[in-house]
């Protein structure tokens, strides 16, 4: 159920292994394809993708990321995490790996898909042999499908979340109370690396995404309308709020997307029931403070694909059985440094002198304490619960 890159990665690794599979989807394969999303990838996911033959393109052409920079108090500060982990990040839109992973399970391994499905309804989970009902987008014609598992890959608002019985499973949420304009200019990175700017009038930040495109964002009230900010008011909370003596001046563009993202977050507990089991946005929700959420989906494909296809050919149950506790391990891992991290990016612009002050002293511990340092770097980069 869906075609981002969990699903397909974990239709990949069963497509490997000789296993048939049904990718039901109900964008378009255009769309998928070309709709932007994330871009950071941390080190463990890419290995883990290439371990599966998956990553040529983007071992070929991704960027690879060894620091990040810090604009508070109108100075620079540069923060160096390849030197204290010895891993980086790579930078490669979601949309061109979704783009190799769907070319990758439907035109090389064979697997089956079916775009721009309707009506998708799951049935007889607790059964031995699920099956999924979808109408075809052309015909118009009902198809109900018998699988021997149901992998839920199929996002926030996707169907087979709201399939699992409210009276088993527990949705811990999260609201931040803070909202991001999330942009994309048609303008080459002004920075070459990521960029974080803490300034009193809200958070910004600045992400390269290719030569051409450069992905912004700015911090601004929770369900404010993208219409409020027109090109020339974007353009001047960038310039003051990643101002920085010394910063070079931004290359600025055409905006091609503007949307508010409401920062929040959930997790679902328990991630399985039945034949069905959740992975991706499905399963968790990872507000983008952190860039996190693409890495725990690929985490949770990996385990779940993993999974399968030992239960499928050897008949072995370890993977499965302990799918749910070793994807929530990670889940509450990425949350939590989420949450650290949103009180740093938004201390300042709290109006309260008192989360503001230590905000700015949770900044400048990263560059007076070496064991404070590392401790970011890690979590930033995964790399204490990578592979």
């Amino acid at each position: 159920m869906g075609a981002g890159p969990a699903g397909l990665t974990v239709g990949n690794i069963l497509r490997a292994a000789g296993v048939d599979c049904l990718v039901l989807e109900t964008g378009t394969r255009e769309f998928i394809e070309r709709r932007p999303r994330a871009g950071v990838i941390e080190e463990w996911a890419v290995r883990g993708l290439e371990r599966r033959g998956l990553a040529r393109n983007l071992l070929e052409r991704a960027q690879a990321h060894t620091e990040c920079e810090f604009r508070f108090d109108g100075a620079r500060y540069r923060f160096g995490y390849t030197g204290l982990t010895g891993r980086h990040h790579f930078i490669y839109p979601q949309q061109f790996l979704v783009t190799d992973l769907v070319r990758e399970y439907a035109d090389v391994r064979g697997g089956e898909i079916r775009f721009g499905v309707r009506d998708v309804g799951l049935h007889g989970l607790e059964s031995g042999r699920p099956s999924v009902s979808y109408t075809c987008p052309g015909s118009g014609e009902r198809r109900v499908v018998e699988a021997g598992f149901v992998a839920g890959c199929d996002g926030a608002r996707g169907v087979s979340r709201a399939a699992l019985p409210p009276d088993r499973v527990r949705v811990a949420r999260h609201d931040y109370g803070v909202g991001w304009l999330a942009l994309l200019a048609e303008a080459p990175p002004s920075s070459d690396c990521v960029v974080f700017g803490m300034h009193p009038r809200g958070f910004a930040g600045h992400m390269a995404r290719s030569p051409e495109v450069t992905r912004y964002y700015l911090q601004c009230p929770p369900g404010d309308d993208p219409e409020n900010w027109p090109h020339e008011r974007v353009w001047a909370e960038l310039r003051e709020r990643l101002g920085a003596v010394g910063a070079p001046p931004l290359k600025e563009g055409r905006l091609i997307e503007r949307r508010v993202l409401d920062m929040h977050g959930y997790v679902v507990e328990p991630m399985a029931h039945g034949r069905l089991f959740l992975a991706g946005d499905a399963a968790h929700l990872t507000a983008p403070i952190a860039a996190k959420g693409l890495n725990l989906a690929l985490h949770d494909a990996f385990l779940l694909g993993d999974g399968l296809v030992a239960r499928l050919t050897k008949g072995d149950d370890a993977g499965l059985s302990g799918y749910s506790g070793t994807c929530l391990a990670r889940a509450w891992d990425y949350q939590e440094f989420s949450e650290w991290l949103a009180e740093m990016y938004h201390g300042t612009a709290s109006g309260d002198p008192y989360r503001a002050g230590a905000a700015l002293a949770r900044l400048r511990r990263l560059f007076d304490s070496p064991v404070a340092a590392a401790a970011f770097a890690e979590q930033y980069l995964g790399a204490r619960t990578g592979g």
